[in-house]
């Protein structure tokens, strides 16, 4: 199963001096949805700590528009997580094809 994303499009920057990746509509770049606050452990792995969606853009997709892309680029750099967001938990729950960017302890 793959996860239904956004309808709206979007983007999505890593702003590495707040710790989180942020995400914004891509018709009004100054848009900004939301954010996925993280914290770097070591050179491979980061804890996905939570998942914020701006007030009038909850239940439209963006939060799993945000975990995705965040997981994929993680995935493509070759990293791990550590999930203590609950929202990422749940969405690990649903999208196993995740589960091996988890770090193992």
């Amino acid at each position: 199963m793959q996860p239904e994303l956004s309808s709206t499009p979007v983007t999505v920057v890593q702003n590495p001096d707040r710790e989180r990746y942020e995400i914004f509509t891509a018709e009004d770049p100054a848009e900004f949805a939301g954010f996925l606050a993280y914290r770097v452990i070591d050179d491979r792995t980061v804890e996905l700590q939570h998942t914020i969606i701006s007030e009038g853009f909850s239940r439209r997709g963006f939060a799993r528009t945000l975990v995705t892309t965040v997981l994929d680029r993680i995935r493509e750099s070759g990293g791990r997580i550590v999930p203590t967001c609950s929202y990422v938990q749940d969405y690990l729950e649903r999208f196993p094809q995740y589960d091996d960017l988890v770090a193992q302890p």
